[in-house]
């Protein structure tokens, strides 16, 4: 193991998880100007969303062997290079081809990032504080996410996107700077990645049931961030700025839970935590049946952001607990089959919602996964 500096790594990590957060919001941000900007159809800023997910989900799938074997600086800093200059792209181009590829980098730096970033973490992290740890990353999810619509509504009356976007660019390139010379952990597998080991982990029943929690997880947040606002516009009575509002009560209760969870994953196991979590998530999404109002819908979207705040940090720290050699590559499968998972519940829920009071089902839909949730990982304990 190469001599590295575990709190300024570890800074790094948190660095490029405020990238991938960046990655996750700023097409939906600048989406609308962009499509004003250049007068797109409908269709084509259809095609230009559906080049996100399917750069993040080809990130997903590659960053665990590469990091195993070659290390995480090998695509930490190359990744958040990525997502920057695809942000630019979005600043700078005009040609809806090479908006596309400006898209697909900001995907693929992001998935990238997602899954390097845990598995960094998890890997210079001792296994009491592994869940900590990763709760305190996580925060840094929502430092980038929110940051990006939060500066373009400031500033947006006085600058451009594509200046506010440049500007953002200036201190995304000071936090790759910071990153560049640091020391990183020394590759895993630095010999050759072990492909019989690898591929043998698809086949670990420990792995794909955590994977699959994974999947119900990715899902539900997709469901709750795309599909709340409709649900409350037609089975409630409260006005689309107060459904918002409530949405942003979800933000707010995952956030506050992750900075309590900094300090309950020292004094608790984390996987004591998780089935207490999916119970409040069920009451949360309880409270938002039988025609609300707004102070119900807004706690219950509170308790739903709290719930499913603990679900990826006590995952993770499961996986690399489980296979700390291969962690990259366990990381890598858990975090592919969470973004499928994410897809098809959205899928579903857009399916159901072309029926006459299918938005109805939402709420159920949600407890349901839960439910097969809570019950994935009793028995991933055993």
């Amino acid at each position: 193991m190469s001599n590295y500096h575990k709190n300024l790594v570890f800074i790094a990590a948190c660095i490029g998880m405020c990238f991938f957060g960046v990655s996750m919001i700023t097409l939906g941000a600048v989406l609308p100007a962009l499509t004003d900007k250049l007068g797109l159809s409908g269709l084509q800023a259809t095609s230009l969303v559906t080049f996100l997910p399917l750069g993040m989900l080809a990130g997903s799938l590659i960053f665990g062997p590469i990091v195993d074997r070659f290390g995480h600086k090998a695509l930490l800093v190359p990744s958040c290079i990525l997502v920057l200059l695809g942000m630019e792209g979005l600043a700078f181009f005009e040609n809806v081809s090479l908006l596309q590829c400006s898209i697909v980098a900001v995907g693929l730096g992001g998935g990238i990032l997602n899954g390097e970033t845990n598995a960094l973490v998890a890997d210079i992290s001792g296994e009491a504080e592994k869940g900590s740890r990763l709760s305190f990353l996580g925060m840094f999810y929502g430092l980038g996410a929110l940051g990006i619509p939060t500066l373009l509504g400031f500033l947006a009356e006085y600058y451009s996107y594509e200046t506010i976007l440049q500007g953002i660019g200036v201190v995304m390139l000071a936090g790759i700077i910071f990153c560049i010379p640091l020391r990183f952990p020394a590759p895993k597998q630095a010999q050759g990645f072990p492909v019989k080991e690898g591929l043998g982990l698809l086949k670990e029943s420990s792995l794909l049931m955590l994977s699959i929690i994974l999947f119900f997880q990715s899902g539900i947040e997709g469901v709750c961030n795309n599909w709340s606002t409709s649900y409350f516009g037609k089975m409630t009575a409260i006005s689309s700025s107060e459904a918002l509002m409530a949405l942003t009560c979800m933000a707010a209760g995952l956030t506050v839970a992750r900075m309590l969870q900094i300090g309950i994953f020292k004094k608790v196991k984390p996987q004591t935590v998780l089935p207490y979590s999916l119970v409040l998530t069920m009451i949360g999404f309880a409270l938002l049946m039988f025609s609300p109002g707004f102070v119900r819908v807004a706690i219950g979207m509170a308790l739903v952001g709290m719930g499913l705040s603990a679900t990826y940090p006590v995952i993770l720290t499961l996986l690399g607990n489980r296979y700390p050699t291969l962690s990259g590559t366990a990381f890598s499968v858990a975090l592919a089959i969470a973004l499928v998972g994410q897809t098809a519940m959205n899928g579903l829920m857009g399916v159901l919602s072309q029926y006459t009071n299918g938005i109805g089902l939402y709420p159920y839909l949600m407890i349901a996964s839960l439910v097969i949730m809570f019950f994935l990982f009793r028995r991933s304990l055993k």
